[in-house]
């Protein structure tokens, strides 16, 4: 295996991660017997040397996604990772090449998480054995890469490659009564224009021997008693796919450029349309065609897949997890407990803020605002968590409930199964008796009293085979009325829960319109509030204008008359200085009598 994977499988990984889309062709008449050999050692080498070369170090410039296909004998596909769709559609692209429309996609971001996505496809496909035979089933693992290898100014550069693993089942020998293998009934078409009747697996096929693709071929051969018919038809098949020439290729898009182009084209056709009608028909069928280019463009991108897989990815995990009761029950309690919990976090986170936007009195107008986005923004997030409670607990219901139509309809079938093998049991020893009868009579082989005995013993038989008959019909009656009798009353049940629903609604329409009345008054009182104090605050700072003016006129009038009175002061001390001077110089001008 070594040897193989390095001649083979390496070289094919390398090619994808370059940009090339490469496909492997597993094929064999048993493919059952090596099952194990392609899921533990092929399809995880493929994988892990597939991811080793393509992870990015920046997570946003790639985008991985997987998917599975199921080709059963009769044409038919069934995509498990999206049940719901009925048809699907290869439909060719002039710049992606053939694109599948409706194809359910997951993405992943490790090769262990892909692997696990194959091995519960896997786990699911044997599972329908009941219904039909996996053994005869071919199935598609597909690996699609995306990368940004270039993002210029006005557009963004995408490089897309895939990985496709075929197992195809069927002999290589048209006379095999096990079924012929798809890959020979393509070959046989490829000379030809393929129909829009041929199945989707062979459009693929023919793609991966004859398009943009690096082909490899597996072929299992278990030889017995030398080279039987098998091992060589095997062997001229091998042969015969090694013959053909592919046409591999980088694919390289810019989706801004080709939805730009796409448009420009329509409005061209359109105003073709508008002047000259000879070719109405053409190019109303053109313009179909383009419009449908255009849609699978706006498809591709990364956010609406990201989107698409995660709804896929909830649909998926649940019912084929292949857990319990117990441990489905157990997830959902989980699950409805954290999301009781988040709501209650935003409910009082909500009453909080309400709480602070009542108490707070006036404030700025962007501050206002501030805290009313931060209401409404609370009040969305609560209304969406409610909302996915809601969806969750009906998710459970319907689980539940289809888990017991699927108990009861198990046992209405055991039931008739085990009724029809009573009545064959007794048909059968009724035969015996009969054969045991006419063996100890020993009458001629020809005669009348032996045709006589053998239609009474014949009329017997019926009688009893009508009987068992009107038994299983009885049977099947009883079960279908109380299938019926359920059906009914789980109808009422839901026509009951879809009025409370409707009531439930129209309270929370009616307090959500209360609600609102009354955040918007608080919001105009606010605003009002607001105005108001930028008014007073207006005012205060205009009468503090005017004190402080007032203030500085009268300081200078008192510093103005301080002075005043103190030049006074200084001048009336000066003068009484002076009339004091004079009055001593005029006493000593007098002298007094001298006394002898």
């Amino acid at each position: 295996m070594q040897r193989f994977h390095g001649k083979l499988l390496r070289p094919l990984t390398e090619c994808t991660c370059g940009g090339y889309s490469g496909s492997l062709l597993i094929c064999g008449a048993s493919m059952e017997n090596i099952s194990t050999l392609i899921d533990d050692v092929i399809i995880k080498q493929l994988l892990t040397n597939a991811f080793s070369g393509v992870m990015s170090p920046v997570k946003e410039e790639l985008f991985i996604a997987v998917s599975y296909l199921q080709f059963h004998p009769d044409g038919s596909t069934v995509d498990l990772f999206n049940h719901d769709t009925q048809t699907l559609e290869l439909i060719p692209h002039p710049v992606l090449g053939g694109v599948i429309r409706g194809l359910g996609e997951s993405c992943v971001g490790s090769a262990e998480e892909a692997y696990t996505l194959y091995k519960t496809c896997r786990e699911a496909q044997r599972a329908k054995e009941e219904f039909i035979s996996t053994s005869r089933c071919s199935w598609l693992f597909t690996v699609a890469v995306e990368r940004k290898v270039h993002e210029g100014k006005m557009s963004l550069q995408l490089c897309r490659s895939k990985l496709r693993v075929f197992s195809l089942v069927g002999a290589a020998n048209e006379t095999d009564l096990m079924g012929v293998n798809p890959l020979l009934k393509v070959m046989d078409q490829i000379p030809s224009e393929a129909t829009k009747t041929d199945p989707l697996l062979h459009f693929l096929l023919s793609d991966a021997l004859t398009g943009n693709s690096r082909t490899a071929l597996i072929y299992c051969i278990q030889p017995q008693d030398g080279l039987d018919d098998e091992t060589r038809s095997a062997l001229a098949l091998a042969q015969k796919v090694k013959r053909f020439l592919t046409r591999a290729s980088v694919c390289c898009w810019s989706p801004e450029k080709t939805q730009q182009e796409i448009r420009g084209r329509i409005m061209e056709l359109r105003h073709a349309m508008m002047s000259d009608a000879s070719n109405g028909t053409y190019n109303i069928h053109r313009l179909a065609e383009l419009i449908q280019s255009l849609q699978i463009v706006k498809e591709q991108s990364w956010e609406k897949k990201r989107h698409e897989s995660e709804r896929i990815q909830f649909k998926f995990r649940v019912p084929q997890k292949g857990q319990t009761d117990g441990h489905l029950s157990a997830g959902h309690s989980i699950d409805a407990t954290r999301g009781s919990d988040s709501v209650e976090c935003l409910q009082t986170e909500l009453r909080q803020e309400m709480e602070a936007h009542v108490r707070e009195d006036g404030g700025s107008a962007d501050k206002v605002q501030e805290r009313v986005t931060r209401i409404l923004q609370l009040r969305e997030a609560l209304r969406e968590e409610t909302m996915k409670n809601i969806s969750a607990e009906e998710c459970d219901l319907c689980l539940q409930l289809n888990e017991e139509y699927q108990l009861e309809d198990c046992h209405a079938h055991e039931r008739r199964r085990q009724l029809k093998e009573l009545s064959g049991r007794l048909i059968q020893q009724e035969m015996e008796k009969m054969e045991r009868d006419l063996a100890r009579e020993q009458l001629p082989s020809e005669g009348v009293r032996r045709e006589l005995l053998v239609m009474s013993r014949e009329r017997q038989v019926l009688v009893l085979q009508m009987e068992a008959l009107r038994e299983e019909a009885q049977q099947a009656h009883k079960d279908l009325q109380e299938q019926r009798h359920n059906h009914q009353s789980e109808l009422r049940r839901l026509r009951e829960e879809s009025l409370q629903v409707f009531r439930s609604f129209h309270e929370s329409s009616e307090d959500l319109r209360m609600s609102e009345a009354r955040y918007r008054s608080v919001l105009l009182e606010a605003v009002h509030d607001a105005v108001y104090q930028s008014a007073q605050n207006q005012q205060l700072r205009a009468d503090n204008k005017q004190l402080r003016k007032g203030v500085c006129i009268y300081t200078c009038i008192i510093e103005r008359s301080l002075y005043v009175l103190l030049t006074f002061c200084f001048t009336a001390l000066g003068e009484l200085k002076d009339t004091l001077t004079k009055q001593g110089a005029h006493k000593a001008s007098v002298s007094p009598p001298k006394l002898v």
